[in-house]
C-alpha cells in the first residue's frame, strides 16, 4: 500500500530507511567515522518497506503553520501561505511538529514530546523499543498501540531526562522502534543537554 497525503507523502521513505550500508556496516560520514544522523538523516532509503510501512506520522498545513507561528511569523505572514486567513495557535511547541524525527536541542532537566501515529497498513499491535541517547533517559506512553483499522490515529508521548551527572554537552543520538513483528518504523532521537 503506498500512502500520498498532501504533505506526509515521504514520511514513510524515512521511516523505512536504514542506517546501515550494502555490507550491513554502520553508514560512515566523509572523514571515514561512524556518522549521525546530522550525516545521514533517516539513513538509506528502502523503496520496497517504504511501499508498507505499516503507520506515519501524518501533517498538515495548519501544523506547518503553527510552527511557523511558534517560531515568530504573525497571521499576516502566514496568510500570504494560506488560502484563508488563519489564526495562530497558542502555546504551541516546536517540540511537538508531528514529524518523525524528535529533536530537542537545549535540554534543561526533562520535556515531553507528544507525536501522532496514523495507521496505513493493515491492523495490528506495536510495541516499541528505545535505543537512548547516552545520558538520557527516555519513556514513552503508551508503550504498546492497537491499530485496529486503516486511517485510525493514536497518540504517544516521549518524556526525554536528562540523567543525573551528565556532562556531556554535544548532541547524542537514540530511536525509537515501533514494530508489529512485520514493519519496523524507526524514528530518529537528537538531544542536546544544558
Amino acid at each position: 500500500m503506498w500512502y500520498s497525503s498532501e504533505l506526509g507523502h515521504n514520511c514513510s521513505l524515512s521511516l523505512s530507511a536504514t542506517t546501515f550500508d550494502n555490507e550491513s556496516e554502520p553508514i560512515l560520514n566523509a572523514t571515514e567515522s561512524q556518522a549521525t544522523p546530522f550525516s545521514y538523516g533517516a539513513g538509506h532509503v528502502q523503496p520496497n518497506k517504504a511501499m508498507d510501512p505499516g503507520l506515519v506520522y501524518d501533517i498538515t498545513m495548519n501544523d506547518y503553520f503553527n510552527f511557523l507561528c511558534a517560531i515568530g511569523y504573525n497571521e499576516t505572514q502566514i496568510s500570504m501561505f494560506s488560502k484563508a486567513p488563519y489564526k495562530c495557535q497558542k502555546n504551541f511547541s516546536i517540540l511537538n511538529l508531528n514529524y518523525p524525527s524528535i529533536t530537542v536541542p537545549n535540554l534543561s532537566g526533562s520535556v515531553t514530546v507528544k507525536r501522532t501515529f496514523k495507521n496505513i497498513g493493515a491492523p495490528g499491535t506495536y510495541t516499541v523499543r528505545v535505543q537512548s541517547p547516552s545520558g538520557i533517559t527516555v519513556s514513552v506512553k503508551p508503550n504498546i498501540l492497537e491499530f485496529k483499522h486503516v486511517g485510525e490515529e493514536k497518540k504517544f508521548d516521549v518524556k526525554l531526562k536528562v540523567k543525573k551527572g551528565n556532562v556531556t554537552k554535544n548532541y547524542v543520538f537514540g530511536k525509537l522502534i515501533w514494530s508489529d513483528g512485520k514493519h519496523y518504523v524507526k524514528s530518529p532521537l537528537v538531544v542536546k543537554a544544558v
